[in-house]
């Protein structure tokens, strides 16, 4: 199967010899998540290939969805959410944990998800904040997407030496012309590390500062604002592209898909590989608590690890959590975005013959993760002084 076509033969990868179309009429799938995953063709093909009788999605950021369903809402049967949030949701009863065992794919998730990395703190991993049971049988959040973030630049503008530091993006050198995430979890992280490489700090768990750090990144912060330091704090997938395209911005902390959308641009983008480690994310699957669809919502997390709907985000730059993604990706796009080997065939997307994917491959990647996001404990100390920040 070769790319969204892949998507036709799905069911296939659902719990095979199960009679969907009976067993889930009766229930429908209402999820929210990012426009990353909540895509209409990916929503059409799980209701062909489950069986279920209604499916809806919504797309909208993680900030908003969590305020509207820590207000009460019930219009949701499934979060697509991020792994950093699930605390204010386990914490307030908001979801409940997914057996494993209810998954068939999940016998081939990831090693990733399951093993602790021991060059990682503990609770700096992915695979502290899933599960929601010591024994490992149930699951807070099924994994659906994940990657590693970096610094999108400008190889026409910037050099690769000059990059490939998260102090890059608070260097004078580059006043002006340099970009900051509006998500204050994803900022305060950053400017860690790179207080962190600058010594002006040192703290071993970025995504989880104490009160001191957090106040001593609040001025590392407030003092690069005032200075003209940004061109922009974005918050919109096309805004970034636009301002790297332009040249606004020449060095930004990015998503991968953005960089490879410049370059589909015809423009030089590129992405660094920091020396001081990726800042490292999953989404998933989280079941809202009290949802009347549980087996539908247990259905699509299985349907996301069956491999197929992966490849639309895989071809984007981001991962997939299941290994079952190999089966049924077109060799060469995987040997390309998950192995690390140059792309074989015509351009596509800013891609050409020989090209390498910036940072090589998934191994090599996880190999040079510095933290998975996570909640903070200092969280509202964090907020209260992000929003300094923003008013400065």
């Amino acid at each position: 199967m070769r790319g969204a076509s892949a998507l036709a033969g799905s069911a296939a990868f659902l719990r095979p010899g199960m009679g969907f179309a009976q067993d889930l009429a009766s229930e429908e799938l209402r999820t929210v998540g990012l426009s990353v995953t909540v895509q209409e063709r990916i929503l059409n093909d799980f209701k062909e290939a489950s069986g279920v009788g209604s499916v809806s999605g919504k797309a909208d950021i993680f900030p908003n969805t969590q305020t509207e369903l820590l207000s009460g809402s019930s219009a949701y049967d499934c979060w697509e959410i991020i792994g950093e949030r699930l605390p204010a949701m386990t914490i307030t009863n908001t979801i409940d944990s997914i057996p494993a065992a209810s998954l068939k794919n999940w016998a081939n998730i990831r090693p990733i998800f399951t093993t602790p990395d021991p060059a990682i703190a503990p609770q700096a991993q992915i695979s502290g904040q899933i599960w929601a049971d010591e024994a490992k049988t149930q699951l807070w959040m099924v994994p659906t997407v994940f990657n590693f973030d970096s610094i999108g630049y400008r190889p026409d503008l910037v050099e690769a030496e000059e990059a490939n530091t998260w102090t890059a993006l608070f260097d004078e050198k580059f006043k002006g012309k340099t970009g900051l995430n509006v998500d204050p979890l994803i900022a305060f992280g950053q400017a860690i590390l790179a207080m962190n490489s600058l010594g002006l700090l040192d703290v071993p768990n970025p995504g989880n500062p104490d009160a001191e750090a957090i106040d001593e990144a609040a001025k590392f912060l407030i003092a690069k604002k005032k200075a003209g330091q940004f061109r922009a704090l974005w918050g919109d997938f096309g805004e970034l592209v636009n301002l790297l395209a332009s040249g606004e911005m020449i060095l930004a902390d990015a998503w991968q898909p953005a960089v490879m959308a410049v370059k589909a641009q015809g423009i030089p983008c590129s992405y660094a590989v920091p020396k001081e480690g990726y800042r490292a994310w999953a989404i998933g699957i989280s079941q809202i608590g009290n949802s009347p669809n549980a087996e539908a919502v247990r259905a699509y997390a299985d349907y996301w690890l069956s491999g197929p709907p992966a490849i639309i985000v895989s071809e984007q730059g981001y991962y997939s959590p299941t290994t079952n993604i190999k089966d049924v990706m077109a060799p060469e796009k995987y040997a390309f975005w998950y192995e690390g080997k140059p792309w074989q065939g015509p351009p596509e997307r800013g891609i050409s013959e020989g090209d390498l994917r910036d940072g090589g491959s998934l191994e090599e990647r996880a190999s040079k993760v510095s933290y998975w996001h996570q909640w903070p404990d200092e969280y509202d100390r964090l907020i209260m002084r992000w929003d300094e920040f923003l008013s400065a």
